[in-house]
């Protein structure tokens, strides 16, 4: 990843909640997810995961994107707290800024 190129996109999703427990998350789109995966080539961390900063409305926060096989995209994990604050919940489109944390 070049570093004085600052890798950053904003998207709207849904929230969904993973079926077999209380996870929420939302799927980056295929084209934002398709960027992320080339520009990280050959640097992703642990299961395939990408360090990111996140924004939604007034909350910032770390976290990793995980790539999921189902869907096809990277997965975003929204936590409690993010969803609590930002009033989001399951089947609402969250928009949020992504940014490349380097790895």
């Amino acid at each position: 990843m070049d570093s004085a190129v600052p890798h950053r996109w904003e998207v709207a999703a849904t929230v969904w909640q993973w079926q077999g427990g209380n996870w929420f998350f939302l799927t980056v789109p295929h084209d934002v997810s398709d960027e992320i995966a080339e520009v990280t080539e050959g640097r992703s961390g642990g299961f395939g995961s990408v360090r990111v900063e996140v924004t939604c409305g007034a909350t910032t926060w770390f976290t990793s994107l995980f790539p999921s096989t189902e869907a096809q995209a990277y997965v975003l994990p929204l936590k409690k707290a993010v969803r609590t604050s930002e009033g989001l919940d399951a089947g609402e489109t969250a928009h949020v800024a992504l940014r490349l944390v380097h790895q």
